[in-house]
């Protein structure tokens, strides 16, 4: 029996182009081929390297170009940070007594899980909000050193703010180790719940959600907290839900008998 050509087309190749997730990596013997192997050993050590991190407190400062100041989370050192979250979630009690507002607005800068996501990205999307935020009073931007999403609860409450967003650092993966999110709470303070808030994930130039885009979302999603007095699961974004966006068919579908 003659053996069956071998297929000259990859199959695959149209996927791939549409997403950066790994799609018929195909194999050599019982393992991946060379070139697809270093490059998920280089995508691990990128996604390790993000998680231990710190934030560059010199160069968010300089990019920044607006008053800033820096805390401390509970966590003395990266570590302890990783290995006890709920330590990430308080202030330091050492702490200085934070500027009092009254603020419309506070802006944290947090490492997260990836302080590299923060480093890169957190600079230009400010940039891209603050002009979309000038009918309201922003307080300084706050640097967090191994800080969690919900230290900005702390630090909202302290600011007297109406409302925080927290810009950190997203978990890497073995797709994108630099992945920026904001965290958007109305009325800050110890012992929100996740459902409070508002999220915009996956804010990175490339294969992401860009700056001016983000910005849009943030200050759109901050509009309406604010004529409505609450963010979290109740503030639903203007975009249109998937279900609209899927064509009709345009058939009926045959019934069963």
């Amino acid at each position: 029996m003659a053996e069956p050509p071998i297929p000259t087309r990859d199959p695959f190749a149209a996927l791939r182009a549409a997403t950066p997730a790994r799609i018929g990596l195909g194999r050599t013997g019982q393992s991946l081929p060379t070139g697809d192997l270093l490059a998920l050993q280089g995508a691990e050590a990128l996604a390790r390297g993000a998680v231990f991190k710190g934030l560059d407190l010199d160069h968010l400062a300089a990019e920044i170009n607006a008053p800033s100041l820096v805390v401390n989370s509970a966590a003395p050192d990266r570590p302890t940070y990783l290995r006890n979250p709920s330590l990430g979630r308080r202030l330091d009690p050492q702490t200085p007594i934070l500027p009092a507002g009254p603020f419309d607005l506070v802006l944290v800068i947090a490492d997260g899980l990836s302080a590299a996501a923060a480093n890169a990205h957190a600079p230009p999307l400010i940039r891209a909000l603050l002009p979309r935020l000038a009918d309201l009073r922003v307080g300084p931007i706050v640097l967090a050193r191994q800080g969690r999403v919900a230290l900005g609860d702390a630090i909202g409450e302290a600011m007297t703010a109406q409302a925080v967003v927290v810009l950190i650092g997203e978990r890497p993966g073995l797709s994108a180790a630099d992945s920026l999110g904001a965290y958007l709470t109305w009325g800050p303070r110890t012992g929100r719940l996740d459902s409070d808030r508002n999220c915009v994930s996956n804010i990175r130039p490339h294969g992401g959600l860009s700056a001016e885009a983000a910005a849009d979302k943030i200050a759109w999603l901050l509009t309406e907290a604010r004529r409505l007095g609450f963010t979290g699961v109740d503030l639903k974004d203007r975009e249109a839900p998937l279900a609209a966006l899927i064509p009709a068919p345009d058939h009926k579908p045959r019934q069963i008998p």
